[in-house]
């Protein structure tokens, strides 16, 4: 079934784009891709989840579009096989390397690697501290902003908050960062507990964590999980306790699923802040593809998100990613890392 759903996904991004693939390369495009076949490799740490499968499936879609051969590495949240995956990929004599997540320690070495072999590579939401390697991410700090300037305006500066996190993951540790901040600023705000888990069954994994968190702590009514798959996982834990009418979840990231789940009747699911991951996957895969062409490339390489309420969801009547695109227009594009030549219209 997540294959099916997968194949969809990806189908039904690449008719946003609505650009046909050039078979002789892109007529006005800088050498090389005015001939075409410029490979790019997509090595990814996680591949599970709907917005991975969609950032896989706007970076497919971009890289159509530029005539671009992508190589697609699927993430398995192994450290060594993605390390393995990179060095593989520099032995295919690929002209640029998207990395997307992954831990930096065991990245950076392979990385510059790549870089002293005239391969341009470019990093999504891990920081391998490199000035040679932009960085595309999400402007973490305004999405955990966004999320707990909601959570104050639905509860009030005062709550017993539970927390969840994993150390270690750029998007996660640049949450974090506002979230200790938000904590320093507002002192009724109490985090009773935190957990968090990371891996290829990360919402069961989570919810089976929040229901030993949140029954140990019954005062807590606020949830701060700044990624979508912690969201679902405290969602479920919620409705298996029965307390999901006395939890308010906020969170970071959106999927078709993850909007289904919070305008449901009774969802405690109240709010999240995204970006689009495909406007993302297809962002990465523009810089990667200007570095190529020769072209400056700024250090990072920011795409905004918006805040999403259960209420505005679902007074819109939005069901899905393409409905949310459709009517929020700031959700399906961005000016990120585009020229004159690269195809980049979602609608």
């Amino acid at each position: 079934m997540k294959s099916l759903a997968r194949l969809a996904l990806s189908a039904a991004i690449s008719l946003m784009f609505a650009q046909a693939s050039f078979a002789d390369g892109l007529a006005g495009a800088p050498a090389p891709f005015d001939k075409g076949g410029v490979k790019i490799a997509l090595i990814s740490y996680i591949s599970a989840g709907d917005f991975f499968q969609a950032y896989q499936a706007g970076a497919e879609a971009q890289a159509k579009a530029l005539d671009i051969d992508l190589r697609v590495f699927p993430g398995r949240q192994d450290a060594a096989e993605q390390r393995e995956q990179v060095l593989q990929a520099i032995n295919l004599g690929v002209s640029a390397l998207v990395i997307d997540h992954g831990l930096p320690e065991s990245l950076a070495d392979v990385a510059q690697q790549a870089l002293d072999k005239g391969i341009k590579v470019v990093a999504f939401d891990v920081n391998l501290n490199n000035p040679r390697i932009p960085q595309v991410e999400q402007s973490d700090h305004e999405l955990a902003q966004l999320a707990l300037d909601q959570a104050v305006k639905d509860n009030g500066a005062s709550f017993n908050a539970a927390y969840v996190y994993v150390a270690g993951f750029a998007p996660l540790d640049r949450r974090n960062e506002v979230w200790d901040k938000f904590k320093s600023q507002n002192s009724g705000v109490v985090e009773k507990t935190r957990f968090g888990v990371v891996n290829d069954t990360t919402a069961t994994s989570t919810a089976d964590q929040a229901k030993a968190a949140l029954s140990a702590n019954p005062d807590a009514t606020v949830v701060f999980a700044p990624y979508d798959e912690f969201a679902r996982g405290v969602k479920l834990a919620a409705n298996d306790l029965g307390i999901a009418g006395k939890l308010k979840i906020y969170s970071a990231d959106v999927s078709t699923a993850d909007i289904q789940e919070i305008t449901e009747e009774g969802s405690p699911w109240v709010a999240t802040v995204a970006t689009n991951p495909a406007v993302v996957g297809a962002v990465s895969v523009r810089a990667a593809a200007l570095q190529v062409a020769g072209e400056e490339v700024p250090p990072q390489i920011v795409v905004k998100p918006t805040l999403l309420t259960q209420e505005s969801l679902r007074a819109a009547g939005v069901k899905t990613i393409e409905e949310l695109a459709q009517k929020i227009p700031a959700f399906s594009t961005s000016d990120a890392a585009t020229a004159h030549w690269i195809p980049d219209k979602l609608f």
